[in-house]
Order: structure tokens, then C-alpha cells, then sequence
């Protein structure tokens, strides 16, 4: 089947909405589809360049298209499904409205992929219009919370035979002959002794002062944030050094091919989200997220300390993560002396996280989201 995607996304970019759409054309390629994904701008970036910076080994096409800002992207998705309609795609795969409502217009079958509320008043039309227009459809919801939300908050009438919850996944090769922690420390150069790792970007809601009181009460153990825009990780580092901390290692941003060592070098892996999570564009997905570190840290098979949203519980649960009330400095500081004292449960949680994370690879989820729409297929 000859698939376009279409997104919104500029390629390349360091925002984890741009790493999803990569992961997820790479998946359709996987599945032996014909990719092309339309993006928006002007960089035409080598592919050798991109598998290195998003961590991909399966090649599909990408094509930059123009777009004025004022036009609020509406101009590229007109040329999106221009492009695709002739060159005579089966399926539009796409995160945007814009193109998902053009596309039905002109009788092309659709995935429309759903990672928050429609935004603005124009959002929430053009979701509408989409559900209620004829047409071979399929809404992809990252989380069983979202669709729900939608139904409720903006009264849509999603037909269940056209919807399928899909979670974010993860390229579990990239993951199966992680090193021991002790190695992969020895291999990054990194201190020798018990780590807990957070990788990730450091916006409003990350959790990122507990990090910090973690740090502060536990000195025996090695902290390692991963990631995060440069301005952001000066001022922690300066933050750190000013408060006479030697126990934090910053590396700043980390190519995701590179993105597993890192992650395989602590025997704790944080998620310390806030009740209000802002993206790179602010909002607040706490309620209705799906983030790709926590499948990442499944397959890691490390200890996970998680935040408890009631979301991510969709995914996590006592066998393999450790809960922690969202802001609870005390109850953190608790739970993480508690592991360090209890081996045996960190080992426990290891094991089931690296189980678990069998039923979450990329490939398993765009077959899932594509069955029944193959030409000719009932939806």
C-alpha cells in the first residue's frame, strides 16, 4: 500500500512530536508500505543524517514543502494532499486536521493520529467535521484517557469500529543488548556508582524540582538528566554548581540513536511528572499523555519511579514501577531510599519493565492501527 504522511512537524527537530512521526513512518516502511512524508519548510536534510539523529535504520521518502506562517500551516496542507492525490496514494496518515479534513474532501481513506485536545475554536470544527464526514477512516488515539475526553468535553460521537487506542512504542532491537549499568557508565565515561537517570526535556511540569531535592538528599547516588534545550541545561548547571552539588551529570541534548546507553546507564529510571505537564507549545497534557521515555524505559529493563497520574497507569502498574504522588518531595525521597534498601525489588521491577515492554514496539502498533485498511478492506 503507497501511504502519505503528513504532518506538521518541522523535520528535523528536537521536540519528542517530531521523534513520534519519524518512529511511526518508519514503522509503516517496516510493514512494507510505500512512505512519503510531507513536511513543512525548507531544509532538505541528507537521510543518512536523519536515521543518525532519530535512531532509524529503514529508509522512506521525505518531502519539504513551503509554508507562510500566516496561513497556519492550511497552505501546506493543501500541498500535502495535492502532492499525495497525485501521486496516487492508497491511505493519508497525518497528525494535522487541516490535512485529515482535506483529505476526506477529496475521497481519500485517512488515519487521523490524536495526541491532545483540539485546540482554538477552529480545532474542535474541523475534529467534528472530520468524525461526521462519509468516508474509510481510522482515529488513532494515543490514550484510552484522551478518546474519552474527546467524547465527553467536545460531544463527539466516535464510532468504536473507527477507533483505535494506540500508546507510543518503542524499537525494542535498539534495546537488547543494553550493557549492565556499571558498563554502560564505563562505556560514557560517566561515575561509578548508582544512578538514577531522567532523560527528557526540562519544560514547566517535568518534575524537575524534585530532581533537584533528590539530588540534594541523597548524595551517595549519581543523578543523570539526559536531554534538554541548551539554555535550560546552562541553568541547571549553574543552579547545581551554586549549590555545591557534585552529584548531577548533565549531558544536555543526546542524539536518539544514542539515547539507550544513556538511559541503560542508571539502575533507576525517573519520571517525575507534575500534575500540569507543558509542552514545547505550553498546554497541559497530564491527563491524557502517552510519553515515549516511559516505553523506552520498559525496554531499558531498569527500576521505574513514576509519577502517579492516573494515565500512565495504563501502561505501568505496581509490578513493574514504583508510584509516587505528583510534587511529593517526601514521599519521593521515601520511595527511592526504600529501593535502595529492597535490591531485590529493583530487580523485580527490572525484569517485569523489560516483559512488558514486549507489547509495545512501533511495528506492532501501525499494524494494529492500519487493520482493515487495506484497499478493499471494511474499516
Amino acid at each position: 500500500m503507497k501511504i502519505g504522511c503528513i504532518t506538521s512537524y518541522r523535520i528535523p527537530s528536537r521536540a519528542a512530536n517530531s521523534i513520534q512521526v519519524m518512529k511511526v513512518c518508519q514503522a509503516l516502511a517496516q510493514l512494507g508500505h510505500e512512505v512519503c512524508l510531507w513536511s513543512p519548510g525548507k531544509i532538505h536534510t541528507p537521510w543518512n543524517e536523519l536515521a543518525v539523529f532519530y535512531g532509524l535504520n529503514t529508509a522512506f521518502e521525505i518531502e519539504w514543502l513551503p509554508d507562510l506562517p500566516r496561513l497556519k500551516r492550511y497552505d501546506f496542507a493543501i500541498q500535502a494532499v495535492r502532492r499525495a492525490v497525485s501521486g496516487k496514494v492508497d491511505l493519508i496518515y497525518t497528525w494535522l486536521p487541516q490535512a485529515g479534513f482535506i483529505s476526506l474532501l477529496r475521497g481519500l481513506p485517512l488515519v487521523f493520529e490524536l495526541h491532545d485536545r483540539p485546540t482554538g475554536w477552529i480545532g474542535p470544527w474541523l475534529l467534528r467535521r472530520i468524525v461526521t464526514m462519509h468516508g474509510k477512516k481510522r482515529f488513532a488515539i494515543i490514550t484510552r484517557a484522551l478518546e474519552t475526553a474527546l467524547r465527553q468535553e467536545y460531544r463527539l460521537h466516535l464510532d468504536a469500529k473507527t477507533v483505535v487506542i494506540a500508546p507510543n512504542g518503542v524499537d525494542l532491537h535498539r534495546f537488547a543488548s543494553l550493557p549492565a549499568p556499571a558498563e554502560a557508565r564505563a562505556q560514557l565515561n560517566l561515575p561509578q556508582r548508582l544512578t538514577a537517570v531522567y532523560s527528557g526535556h526540562f519544560y514547566a511540569g517535568r518534575g524537575m524540582d524534585v530532581l533537584l531535592e533528590l539530588a540534594r538528599r541523597f548524595p551517595q547516588v549519581q543523578f543523570l538528566w539526559v536531554g534538554g534545550q541548551p539554555e535550560a541545561v546552562e541553568n541547571y548547571r549553574n543552579l547545581i554548581a551554586a549549590q555545591g552539588m557534585e552529584n548531577v551529570t548533565l549531558t544536555g541534548f543526546i542524539e536518539n540513536h544514542r539515547l539507550p546507553l544513556y538511559q541503560a546507564a542508571g539502575e533507576i529510571l525517573l519520571m517525575p511528572y507534575e500534575r500540569v505537564i507543558a509542552g514545547s507549545g505550553g498546554g497541559n497534557s497530564a491527563d491524557i499523555c502517552s510519553p515515549m521515555k516511559m516505553f523506552e524505559y520498559l525496554a531499558c529493563g531498569r527500576a521505574i519511579m513514576s509519577s502517579d497520574l492516573p494515565v500512565l497507569r495504563e501502561v505501568l502498574n505496581e509490578t513493574n514501577a514504583v508510584f509516587c504522588p505528583p510534587e511529593d518531595r517526601t514521599e519521593w525521597q521515601t520511595a527511592l531510599q526504600h529501593l535502595l534498601d529492597h535490591p531485590a525489588r529493583m530487580a523485580a521491577l527490572s525484569q517485569q519493565a523489560k516483559q512488558d515492554a514486549a507489547g509495545y514496539t512501533w511495528l506492532a502498533r501501525a499494524e494494529k492501527i492500519l487493520n482493515g485498511l487495506m484497499p478493499g478492506a471494511t474499516p
